[in-house]
């Protein structure tokens, strides 16, 4: 012990303090690097064993403290395929190895990185600009069910959407009590009805012609003139061909007492040709009484949904038998009640058929999903972004890029956002603090050169030595 501890002491001061300008100029220099995690230095005494009364300050030691788990600043992109996790988490990704397109081989590791600026490449694999290559799980966009258990590497073609066939119309609508139709006149009872004096016959949707639950072209004007419009909405069979819908609505009975007791029945047609002259079939009948009750609400039928039979329109076969179409009310959204215009007030008419698309854009969603919106209108999930967290963020092994490799003492990923959330068109910024890098520069600065002063008095004082014995 002495001067020339001092001396090596002094050294191991400035290693430290050299290694602390290192990490700190890795900072600056990556203040701009999407996702960077800034090292920080903490310094560690090492002290010799010795007796109690001659126990010295000891040499210095210097490690990195990591700070993956400290977020940096959000910044917006505008590009969709970007993404920033707002919370704990990483993204789980991979390296290519060789090939390309859908022979590509990876490395079949999980990585995991913070930086999000995620884009596709020619092959349609999502890949930050780190050359990292994102995973997760493929959605089924018919289904919406998650493929398979385990994330695999994500490539995302533009495939054509598969068309569906109509099998629902959500009708929401509100029905006049009574009809102002062409015939309707308040001082003739039952001329808003369809069957009165109008040489139909008494059973709902029958014609004159003897056609039963159909209105043909000899008899078309009389019907439209007994019956007002319901709204029209384009259906889509097997193969996505669109299909105009037209319904008309027609009272054919108000409420009796009885017996036997009568409700508010009304009728609904469907056009099959609006231009049909003679015996050829123009408005085909549901078949279906729908009745309301004294307050409005629908009666009948009591599930409150109404079946289109099979039938052609245009050309096009719709509701077949195999799957026909529901008009679906719920027995709520369809009520009778007063209305001054005397015609019916459609809400909504929706359905869920469509016709085959192409993928349009993708996005990312605050649940991780990959969103795709297609030409036909569809907005689907095509799949679910892994992530990952760790007990012990700050103890995954760094590797190039941003990325970090899972360690025994980082513990196990836990896979799942938890409270976190994805941010689409954002990239999570560096979180180097170029202000507080300056600072801690410059009292690395002085604490290396208080350390040379050290040296060069221990040098001093080991010159005196020598100069003893002259």
């Amino acid at each position: 012990m002495g001067v020339f501890s001092a001396l090596t002491t002094a050294v191991t001061g400035m290693q430290a303090q050299s290694y602390a300008l290192e990490n700190i100029s890795g900072n600056i220099a990556n203040s701009r690097t999407a996702g960077f995690k800034r090292v920080d230095t903490s310094f560690s005494d090492l002290v010799p064993d010795s007796a109690l009364n001659r126990q010295i300050a000891g040499s210095v030691a210097s490690y990195s403290r990591a700070t993956n788990t400290i977020q940096g600043d959000l910044n917006a992109t505008r590009i969709d395929t970007n993404a920033a996790i707002n919370g704990d988490g990483f993204f789980v990704v991979d390296q290519r190895q060789s090939g390309v397109g859908a022979s590509t081989l990876f490395s079949n590791s999980n990585l995991y990185t913070r930086r999000g600026d995620f884009d596709f490449d020619a092959d349609g694999y999502l890949v930050n600009g780190a050359g990292y290559y994102l995973k997760g799980q493929k959605i089924d966009p018919v289904t919406g069910q998650v493929i398979g258990s385990q994330p695999d590497v994500l490539r995302i073609t533009k495939d054509q959407f598969p068309a569906k066939a109509t099998t629902q119309i959500e009708y929401s609508a509100n029905i006049p009590a009574y009809p102002k139709t062409n015939s309707a006149n308040t001082s003739t009872p039952g001329s808003e009805l369809l069957n009165a004096g109008t040489g139909f016959g008494t059973n709902p949707g029958t014609t004159a012609s003897g056609g039963s639950g159909t209105v043909v072209g000899s008899d078309l004007t009389t019907f439209l003139n007994r019956s007002i419009p319901g709204g029209q909405v384009t259906v889509y069979d097997t193969l996505g061909k669109a299909t105009s819908v037209e319904l008309r609505w027609a009272k054919v009975s108000n409420a009796a007492a009885g017996p036997p007791a009568v409700a508010d029945t009304w009728n609904l047609f469907i056009a099959e040709n609006t231009g049909a002259t003679g015996a050829t079939v123009a408005y085909r009948n549901v078949n279906t009484d729908i009745t309301f009750d004294n307050t409005g609400k629908m009666t009948n039928p009591a599930s409150g949904n109404i079946t289109i039979p099979p039938m052609t329109i245009g050309g096009t076969a719709i509701s077949p038998a195999s799957a026909p179409i529901s008009i679906v009310t719920n027995g709520t959204s369809l009520t009778q009640n007063g209305d001054t215009s005397g015609q019916i007030d459609a809400r909504s008419i929706r359905q869920n058929g469509y016709t085959a698309g192409t993928l349009d854009r993708v996005s990312i969603s605050n649940e991780g999903q990959v969103i795709g919106t297609f030409s036909n209108g569809q907005v689907v999930a095509l799949a679910q972004i892994a992530v990952a967290r760790f007990n012990a963020g700050n103890a995954l092994k760094r590797l190039d890029g941003g990325a970090f490799e899972e360690t025994i003492e980082s513990g196990a990923p836990i896979v799942g956002l938890g409270t976190s959330a994805l941010i689409g068109g954002n990239v999570e910024q560096s979180n180097t603090d170029i202000a507080d890098e300056f600072s801690k520069m410059i009292v690395t600065q002085q604490a290396y050169s208080a350390n040379t002063k050290v040296i060069s008095t221990a040098q001093e004082m080991l010159r005196d030595v020598f100069n003893i014995i002259r």
